[in-house]
């Protein structure tokens, strides 16, 4: 009877032992991670200063659509005291990123030809008014970002977004007419493909102290066809993608003017622009 007791107790000690020997679970797989870029935007981005935003966010609001007026600045002749940066006829106030500008000139306008590179302006400017014409692709292909793409830089550095948004969402601030990646403009009033349509914009160069700190950020004022999608808006920095601008102690006091070549054959036509004279800074 001990016998057999002592045995039993061996055995539940054993079964015990081994219970407690066994090895741990594999960890089960963690769930994939929530994605990072959408087709209209991106969720991996910095946040922008007002908290409320990624750059390039998915979740911005879009905003409305307006029908613009027909022809509000369309073929507006340049005044008296501006500079006509392209008057139909060629290129000569304009460099390419390799010397000889590669676009195409034709029929009174300028079109990109893709992947030659960008383009901007032998003279450097400040403080201007600007306007200028652009017409997209009259076939539209592609959608989001990969659809009529171009851009007009303002000192090199601060993109105004040029896209065929004419019944094509993307990210609210890569909306055309938008500062790329910081704000969207106020209206989509992009006519469309294939349309001449129109910029004029008034800009302010940022204002530094001798010791480079920044007195006053520089600023926009944009209409497209007559529709005004920004007044007097701040700009965070130089402009870029999937960036947090900021200013620095190579931002320039003074810059060309660009156009951008994203790989879509945007063409141009009646470009001129006005020096404002410069404030002195405080």
């Amino acid at each position: 009877m001990k016998k057999h007791l002592f045995n039993s107790i061996v055995l539940a000690v054993a079964v015990l032992a081994g219970c407690m020997s066994k090895p741990t679970p594999a960890p089960q797989p963690k769930a994939p991670p929530a994605p990072q870029h959408t087709g209209l935007g991106y969720t991996d981005t910095p946040m922008l200063p007002s908290g409320k935003w990624h750059v390039h966010d998915p979740a911005r609001p879009i905003p409305p659509v307006v029908t613009p007026g027909a022809t509000f600045s369309d073929a507006a002749p340049p005044p008296s005291d501006a500079i006509v940066l392209f008057d139909g006829q060629d290129l000569s106030h304009w460099l390419g990123d390799k010397g000889k500008p590669q676009w195409r000139v034709q029929d009174g306008y300028m079109e990109i030809v893709p992947h030659s590179g960008y383009i901007h302006t032998r003279e450097q400017f400040g403080d201007c008014q600007l306007h200028l014409e652009w017409a997209e692709p009259a076939v539209a292909a592609g959608d989001s970002q990969d659809r009529g793409n171009s851009g007009v830089f303002l000192q090199g550095i601060y993109e105004v977004q040029i896209l065929d948004n004419y019944d094509n969402p993307t990210y609210a601030d890569g909306l055309c007419g938008g500062l790329y990646g910081q704000s969207p403009p106020l209206a989509n009033a992009c006519k469309k493909p294939g349309e001449w349509q129109s910029y004029d914009i008034v800009f302010q160069t940022a204002r530094f102290g001798e010791d480079h700190k920044l007195i006053r950020p520089a600023s926009v004022t944009v209409f497209q066809n007559g529709v005004l999608l920004h007044h007097k808006q701040a700009l965070l920095g130089p402009t870029g993608w999937r960036i947090l601008a900021n200013y620095n102690k190579q931002t320039p006091a003074r810059g060309p003017i660009a156009l951008q070549d994203h790989g879509n054959p945007v063409r141009f036509r009646n470009i001129w622009i006005r020096n404002i004279a410069e404030e002195e800074a405080p």
